[in-house]
Order: structure tokens, then sequence, then C-alpha cells
């Protein structure tokens, strides 16, 4: 590791021909629900809002950290209509997942119509489950061939860069990679290598190694949406090479989420999500606990201590 970050003191920044728009901080949407488990689109909505007033270039929704799969069809259309309908007039992209349940490709293609119609400003799609490497590829060609808009490919588990080469190759639209396979900071000067140096790369894993990315020259990052602005602060510091700030407020930003389960209280306590939001937890995963109020008093000291004097919003 430390030969692959020496290494990167000698390479020149990236000369990227991707979409000017997809650099910066893209967090990933949480899925808000209503106490009834009504999927809540205001304030998915709000999400957009929060990200245009703190000038956090876009988000994507639904992946992973949205709890995907847990949503019907109906509810991911009438998600992206409600974000893509808050976005129009701001700076804001949104990006629309279209992976699909039980990888129903006609469902995948009816999302990508509707984010296409809508105005969305790229799609991004996990792989199908449990599919070849080959496969994937066809999958990606395929998705890629029914839209211009630009197609950001996730990929996860052992995906190979090869795979990412093949996925180049069979699908022009390839704008961005989202890199969560493996060791990314290993893959990435051979992701660069084999795309030509034409696709973004885009770091996920919660930004926990957004400096050494940013030393290699990562575009973007995808972290959950609580403290987005302030990682867009870290990305802006650094790209205009005030490199000890963007090490201070990194290192504040950790210090706030070493505290277990943090997110859910920040979301609420910035004014993101009203206090009487729930989201469902995939099966198989375990409920997170909710914060005590000692928790929820320490969580406010090291926000006003260390993190608030950085945000243009703050907390309730």
């Amino acid at each position: 590791m430390l030969q692959v970050l020496a290494a990167a003191a000698a390479m020149p920044l990236p000369a990227m021909a991707a979409p000017a728009r997809l650099r910066g901080l893209f967090p990933i949407a949480q899925t808000p629900f209503t106490a009834d488990d009504r999927l809540d689109t205001a304030a998915l909505a709000q999400q957009v809002t929060f990200c245009a007033g703190t000038k956090v270039p876009g988000l994507i929704w639904p992946q992973l950290a949205s709890n995907w799969s847990t949503l019907t069809e109906d509810e991911r259309l009438r998600g992206a209509e409600a974000l893509l309908a808050a976005a129009k007039g701001t700076a804001v992209s949104v990006v629309i997942g279209v992976q699909a349940n039980n990888n129903d490709l006609d469902s995948s293609l009816r999302m990508l119509r509707q984010a296409e119609a809508h105005g969305a400003a790229a799609i991004i799609s996990l792989p199908p489950a449990k599919a070849s490497e080959a496969e994937m590829v066809t999958y990606y060609q395929k998705i890629g061939a029914e839209s211009g808009l630009p197609l950001v490919l996730q990929t996860q588990g052992t995906m190979s860069v090869e795979l990412v080469e093949n996925v180049y190759h069979a699908a022009p639209t390839l704008a961005c990679v989202k890199d969560e396979a493996g060791d990314p900071l290993q893959r990435y000067a051979k992701i660069r290598t084999l795309t030509d140096n034409k696709v973004a790369i885009f770091a996920g894993k919660g930004c926990t190694e957004m400096l050494n990315e940013l030393r290699l020259g990562f575009d973007g990052y995808c972290p959950s949406m609580f403290c987005t602005d302030l990682f867009q602060k870290v990305f802006e510091f650094w790209s205009g090479g005030r490199h000890k700030e963007a090490e201070e407020l990194f290192a504040r930003i950790l210090a706030l989420r070493s505290i277990p389960n943090v997110m859910p209280y920040l979301m609420v306590l910035r004014g993101i999500f009203p206090e009487t939001v729930i989201t469902r937890t995939p099966a198989g995963q375990k409920v997170p606990a909710p914060l005590s109020d000692s928790d929820k008093a320490l969580v406010r000291a090291v926000w006003n201590d260390l993190l608030a004097p950085y945000t243009i919003m703050g907390a309730r």
C-alpha cells in the first residue's frame, strides 16, 4: 500500500474525458418511510434540497445504503420522480439506480426509461446477482444500449478490473466506475489505464480512505448523506492545494463517525429528515439500535465543537 501511495506522488493529475458533472461528492440518498411504512417522498426529496443548499454536486438513489432491495418497483418509480422533480432548477445532478430484484431486466429498463424521461443526470447499476462476469458484461451492454444517459458501473465482491475494461468496450455510455470491489486503492491505476483515462473513478465504502484516494486522483465519493457537505469541503480543500485543512477536517469527521449508529440521529439533528421518519432493514441485517439520550448529547457536543463551524446548514 505504501508503494501505491508513494507512486501517486509522481503521477500527473488525471485528464478526465468523463462528464464534468460526475465529479465531487455524490452521496447515497437514504430511504425514509412514514410511521405506517409508506415511502416518504417529501423527506426523500429534502435530501436534494440539502445538497443544493450546501453546494454538493449530486446524489445517487437507490443503492445499497438506500436499502434498495426492500423497495417495490412502484416505490422506486415514485421515489425517483420525487427526487428528479426536486432537482429541477438546481445544480444537483441526480443519478438513479436501475438494478432490479430477481435480475428482472424488463424492470431495470422501465426504471431507466422513467429516469431518462424525468431528467436524470445519469444511471447507475449494481451487477445482476449471482451472474458470471460474462453475463454482467452483457447486462451492462443492454442497459447502456437503451439510453444515451451516462452509465455508472458499481463494482462489488470479486468483480475484476478486466470486467471493468470489458464493460468499457461493450457499453460506450460508461462514464464512471464506483469501485467497491477488492482494494480500490490497488485497482485505481489499472482501471485508469484499461479505460483509456476516459472514465471517472468514484470511491465508496463510507469515504474511510478518502485522503489516500485523493492522493491517487479519485474523481468522486459516495458516502451516506449526513456529512456529505463536509466531505465536499475536504474534496475542495484538497483540490485547491489546501491539504492541511483537508486533513484537519477529515479527522474531525472521523471523530463524529466513531460514535456507533450516529447517522440516523444526524439526519434529524441537521434537519434533513423529520423525527417521525423510520427506515426498513433488509432481511438478514441487524436493525440499528437507537441512540440513548446521553449518546445524543455526545453527538451534539462533538458536532458543535468540531464540525458546526464548517457548515452552511448546521443543526437544529
